[in-house]
């Protein structure tokens, strides 16, 4: 089979071998893996099973006059010369948009040679690899980006209908990116979002507030995704085990990067309760298993996960993270040697 058959049969929830897996890196890991591999060429042994593009960029930014300070299309500004990068000053820092300019969904279209490529770039891959289209942040990362982390919280309890109201701009905004991702590339086979619902403990917002404001507005995105024929497929890190039956509900299809260090978030735990509705994408320790493991035990934990995860489909390989820029060289190497040659951790 093609790579994109094998990820299809997995969100289909039909066992493959191998697992379908994705791999990527931040900072010097690249560079110090061809060390280790005497050269470029183990990057040739990742098969590309996912390719990504966009035609909608929600996080686009503009320089401004201060080195390192970038202004998104919001009117906030963002410090990106530091990591992690940070919001400076948010667009809104009272709680009304009466005298806020809201921005057209038309400022975060690519047109252009951007569309052309994004373009050539799903109709270059669909024949053999399974494709996406991205929509960035989400509805809870959008809405603290315009008004900052704490009072977008505040908002939350205290001006519940200021928050209600930003939240239904924001809808009418990613409704409208769906719309034009589908036409713009109709061979994609999945929309994916990011929004970051959860910390180590929990979600963030509380599950009664996510189910209220967050979740009628996610069932109205995921059901036109789902009417233009896509895949839902939703990038989010920390708990969110207590509202995961809700997003299933609402017609969630994939869960990309399931960290296990958080609450809840145990992968073989996940797989016995939810297996067989959802498939997560992700599920190798990024603060623990990959930087504080060893190669041995990186390869055992790979090999449990295609095992158990994999059995009767719904899983697709990964680190929760791409791999940090503080991975030990021999590990990364060997979650690399793992991922490329699962044959040889089948048993380990």
């Amino acid at each position: 089979m093609e790579p994109r058959d094998i990820v299809l049969e997995q969100i289909r929830h039909r066992q493959t071998r191998p697992v379908p897996y994705t791999l990527g890196w931040e900072g010097d890991v690249g560079e110090r893996l061809d060390g280790h591999f005497g050269g470029p060429e183990w990057r040739q042994r990742l098969r590309p099973y996912i390719v990504g593009t966009a035609v909608v960029d929600t996080m686009r930014k503009v320089p401004t006059e201060t080195p390192g300070v970038w202004r998104d299309l919001y009117g906030s500004r963002w410090r990106l010369d530091r990591r992690p990068f940070h919001l400076e000053r948010p667009a809104l820092t009272v709680p009304s948009l009466d005298a806020y300019c809201w921005p057209p969904p038309e400022q975060f279209l690519l047109t252009g040679e951007e569309l052309a490529a994004a373009r050539r770039r799903v109709e270059d891959a669909s024949a053999t690899c399974f494709t996406t289209a991205g929509l960035g942040w989400g509805l809870f990362e959008s809405s603290w980006g315009i008004r900052g982390f704490e009072d977008s919280l505040v908002d939350a309890v205290a001006h519940e209908d200021f928050h209600q109201e930003l939240l239904d701009r924001l809808t009418d905004q990613f409704l409208a990116y769906v719309d034009y991702t589908c036409q713009q590339l109709p061979g994609v086979d999945a929309i994916m979002f990011g929004d970051d619902w959860g910390d180590q403990r929990g979600v963030i917002v509380g599950p009664e507030r996510w189910r209220r404001f967050h979740k009628p507005r996610w069932a109205r995105i995921y059901d036109r995704v789902h009417s233009h024929g896509k895949l839902v497929i939703t990038h989010c890190c920390g708990s969110i085990v207590d509202i995961l039956p809700d997003a299933i509900e609402i017609g969630l299809d994939v869960l990309e990067s399931c960290q296990p260090e958080a609450r809840g978030m145990d992968p073989y735990a996940l797989k016995q309760r939810f297996g067989a509705k959802l498939t997560f994408w992700g599920c190798l320790g990024s603060q623990s298993t990959i930087p504080f493991g060893t190669p041995e035990q990186i390869r055992a934990e790979v090999g449990r996960l295609v095992r158990e995860l994999g059995r009767d489909g719904g899983f697709i390989l990964a680190p929760a993270k791409a791999l940090q820029p503080e991975t030990p060289t021999a590990n990364a190497a060997a979650v690399v040697e793992a991922f490329t040659d699962q044959d040889s951790v089948w048993q380990v």
